[in-house]
């Protein structure tokens, strides 16, 4: 896959910022019921694109590999930090 791919679905599905699996989910969702083609204002070709979008997507994020050292997880949890923070001293 290229990162244009990526990107592109990224475009498709609204993603501007990081997200989690279960908010691509209900995004995913949400999208699908407005451009599914039985629906009033229904888009059977933006739904297609949404379909692919998430499947390209969801796909990524699957695979993604996590460098599991402390700066990760810290990135990934940034209230953990608790006894190192300057309001938890007190």
């Amino acid at each position: 896959m290229k990162y244009e791919t990526l990107e592109k679905a990224l475009e498709v599905l609204d993603i501007v910022t990081r997200i989690t699996q279960a908010e691509l989910k209900d995004k995913y969702l949400k999208l699908s019921k407005i451009y599914h083609p039985d629906m009033p204002d229904g888009d059977a070709k933006k739904f297609k694109e949404i379909n692919e979008a998430y499947k390209l997507v969801h796909k990524y994020m699957q695979n993604y590999r996590f460098s599991l050292d402390e700066e990760e997880f810290y990135t990934q949890n940034p209230f953990s930090r608790k006894s190192k923070d300057w309001f938890y001293n007190f």
